[in-house]
C-alpha cells in the first residue's frame, strides 16, 4: 500500500478522474456514484492518466532548459518545449502499450516520425493539467496547453479543449472562483446547459467540443470533489476522459478525500507516481 501522505498535494485529480471514470466508459450509468462505490473491482488507470503524467515531464524538462521568461524566447523556446514533450509522450506509450489508445494516437507512438494528424479528440485535454499547474500567467498557460496539443492533436478544436482546461486551472490557481471559470471558459464553449438537462441524451462523444463542456459543467455543478467526479461519470460518453478533466479542475479548490486517493493510488504503476510527485514539487 502507498503512504497517503507522502502522494502530491496536486497533479492527482486527473488520475483520480480517470481511474474512477475507467470502470463507466464501456459500461455508462446515468447516476451519481457515491464515494464508496468509486473504486470498484476492475477499476484501472488508462491512456489519460499515463499521457497526463507524459507531458508533464515533458513540460518540466524542456522549461528547465529555457531561462524563467521562456516566452520571450517565442518559437525557439517553443521548440524546445514541444521536443521533450513529443519525447516523453513516445516514452511513456511505449512503457504502457496496452493503456487504452486510439488508434491514430497508438500508431503515432509506435512510427519513429512525429507529424500530428489534426485530431480535434479530447485526448489534448484530458493530458493537459500541468499546463495550468507550471504556468506562471494565463499567457503561459495557454502556450504551454497549446504546445502540448498540437503535437497531436493539432486541429483547432484540439488546441481550443486543451486551453479550455488549463486556463481554468491557472484561473483556480489564481484565486478565481467557479464564476471567473464559468466567464473565461464561455470564450470557447457554450456553458449554458446544465448535466440534468442533457443526461439522459448524451451520448458517447470523443471530440473535445462534444466533450470538454460537460466537464467543465461538472466541475461547476459539483460540491466536492467526489461530487465533481460524480458528475462528470453521471452523463455517461466517455466517462474516463470526462471525469479526468472535471478532477483536474476540481483538486484546485477542493481536497481529494484521503481514503479515495488511496485505493486509487494503489492502483498505479510506481512510475506514474514518482512523476506525479515529481510534477507537484515542480510547481512548489
Amino acid at each position: 500500500m502507498k503512504q497517503t501522505d507522502s502522494l502530491p498535494d496536486k497533479m492527482f485529480g486527473a488520475v483520480v478522474g480517470d481511474t474512477v471514470g475507467s470502470a463507466y466508459e464501456w459500461h455508462n450509468i446515468k447516476y451519481k456514484l457515491a464515494e464508496e462505490q468509486m473504486v470498484v473491482g476492475n477499476t484501472h488507470f488508462t491512456d489519460d492518466s499515463v499521457m497526463t503524467c507524459a507531458v508533464a515531464e515533458g513540460i518540466m524538462c524542456g522549461l528547465r532548459q529555457l531561462p524563467d521568461n521562456w516566452l520571450a524566447a517565442g518559437e525557439e523556446a517553443n521548440t524546445v518545449i514541444r521536443r521533450e514533450i513529443i519525447r516523453s509522450m513516445k516514452t511513456f506509450g511505449r512503457r504502457f502499450p496496452h493503456a487504452g489508445y486510439g488508434g491514430s494516437f497508438f500508431r503515432w507512438l509506435l512510427l519513429p516520425g512525429s507529424e500530428p494528424y489534426n485530431s480535434w479528440g479530447n485526448g489534448s485535454a484530458m493530458r493537459v493539467s500541468f499546463a495550468g499547474w507550471a504556468a506562471r500567467s494565463l499567457e503561459e498557460a495557454e502556450t504551454l496547453a497549446e504546445l502540448s496539443a498540437a503535437v497531436t492533436h493539432n486541429h483547432p478544436e484540439g488546441i481550443k479543449g486543451a486551453k479550455a482546461v488549463a486556463g481554468s486551472i491557472f484561473t483556480l490557481r489564481s484565486g478565481g472562483g467557479k464564476e471567473d471559470v464559468r466567464q473565461y471558459a464561455s470564450q470557447y464553449y457554450d456553458l449554458g446547459f446544465t448535466l440534468d438537462e442533457i443526461r439522459e441524451e448524451y451520448t458517447f462523444d470523443v471530440s473535445c467540443q462534444g466533450s470538454v463542456p460537460q466537464a467543465i459543467v461538472a466541475f461547476l455543478t459539483g460540491e466536492s470533489f467526489t461530487d465533481v467526479v460524480a458528475e462528470a461519470i453521471s452523463i455517461g460518453g466517455d466517462s474516463d476522459t470526462i471525469a479526468a478533466i472535471a478532477g483536474s479542475m476540481a483538486e484546485v479548490i477542493y481536497p481529494i478525500p484521503p481514503a479515495l486517493k488511496q485505493r486509487v493510488a494503489d492502483r498505479l504503476d510506481d512510475c506514474l507516481l514518482q512523476t506525479l510527485s515529481e510534477a507537484a514539487s515542480f510547481c512548489e
